[in-house]
């Protein structure tokens, strides 16, 4: 089980997350946890438009939600709020139902595969681009996403 989910990629990626911490103002902010394993991952995010202009995660996740978030953070300035749900529902179809790995700019996501064998673990695997989605709809409509949702 180890050697296909914790390939040396994903742990190059695990070990090096860029944009840690937090903005000074945000203009959401979005924090979502695994209830199976208590990884968590908290976001803020400025967009300009519809596009990602900065961001800043928290992460306290197991080696495969640390390279999620990894991918992520590399990849998302510039990114449209289109993109970000593609690429969540792009990662999701990839783990539930073997679809293929998500392209273009969050291709990256590829090294998570090994998890698609692992149910338990795409919940930790799926955090960063949840939170990322959520804040960049919130940035968008100024609501918080409970009134998004209700």
């Amino acid at each position: 089980m180890a050697e296909e989910l914790y390939s040396n990629a994903v742990l190059r990626l695990a070990a090096d997350i860029p944009r840690i911490g937090r903005l000074a103002r945000p203009q959401a902010s979005a924090r979502k946890v695994s209830r199976l394993c208590g990884s968590e991952v908290e976001v803020d995010i400025v967009m300009q438009g519809d596009k990602v202009a900065d961001l800043a995660l928290r992460v306290k996740a197991c080696a495969l939600g640390q390279a999620s978030a990894s991918v992520l953070a590399r990849q998302v300035i510039g990114a449209s709020q289109r993109e970000l749900e593609m690429a969540k529902d792009s990662l999701l179809a990839m783990l539930k139902q073997g679809k293929p790995m998500p392209r273009g700019r969050f291709s990256e996501l590829a090294v998570l595969e090994g998890a698609r064998a692992y149910p338990a673990r795409h919940q930790s695997v799926m955090l960063a681009f949840e939170a990322v989605t959520d804040a960049a709809r919130q940035a968008g409509t100024g609501r918080t996403p409970a009134e998004l949702t209700g």
